[in-house]
């Protein structure tokens, strides 16, 4: 009975997260000047709170369930744009969930959403040039033209701010998912 509880408790956190990322990525929206088909939105900011909460899987859930509704339900691109941001996305918060598990320090937090950082440009370059050429139809020359101009410093904004943004939210925040003010192990 009280694991039935706890699995509630932290289904109803997660649609929360869900919830609150939809209605960021509805309510800020910016397109990125150089390609204003690529979108910075801070909607991937609760997605990793999620993840720094509860984990990578669940950070994962949250992820899936966002990037379904965004691409199918709220106009978005499609299963192109689906993919696109799982992946992403999903980078992020797989590292931030499996790295800030091990070790819950703000040196390891740090850590973490730098590596996702790090991570996501690589792979989204390599993403790019063979999703984008497919699906927009543009030679994969033009793509590769388009990574150190477009591509690289969307993703670095993009998961930068929103890594910048987690990281001075979270703390904050996490005693309301974890029900108690909790906080990260003082560095020596």
């Amino acid at each position: 009975m009280n694991n039935n509880k706890m699995s509630t408790a932290k289904l109803a956190k997660l649609a929360m997260m869900t919830a609150v990322s939809l209605v960021l990525l509805l309510l800020i929206r910016f397109p990125w000047p150089p390609a204003p088909f690529l979108v910075y939105d801070p909607a991937d900011v609760p997605i990793y709170i999620t993840a720094f909460a509860f984990g990578p899987v669940e950070g994962l859930i949250v992820t899936l369930v966002v990037c379904l509704i965004q691409a199918f339900g709220l106009g978005g691109d499609g299963i192109y744009g689906f993919v696109m941001h799982f992946v992403a996305t999903g980078i992020v918060a797989v590292a931030i969930g499996v790295m800030y598990r091990r070790n819950k320090t703000k040196k390891t937090a740090i850590k973490a959403l730098i590596t996702g950082v790090i991570v996501t440009i690589a792979v989204m370059c390599v993403m790019n040039l063979f999703v984008t050429s497919v699906y927009m139809g543009v030679p994969k020359s033009a793509v590769a033209a388009m990574l150190p101009t477009v591509i690289i410093p969307f993703n670095l904004v993009k998961a930068g701010v929103n890594s910048l943004l987690t990281f001075i939210l979270y703390k904050r925040i996490s005693g309301l998912l974890h029900g108690s003010s909790q906080t990260v192990k003082k560095e020596e």
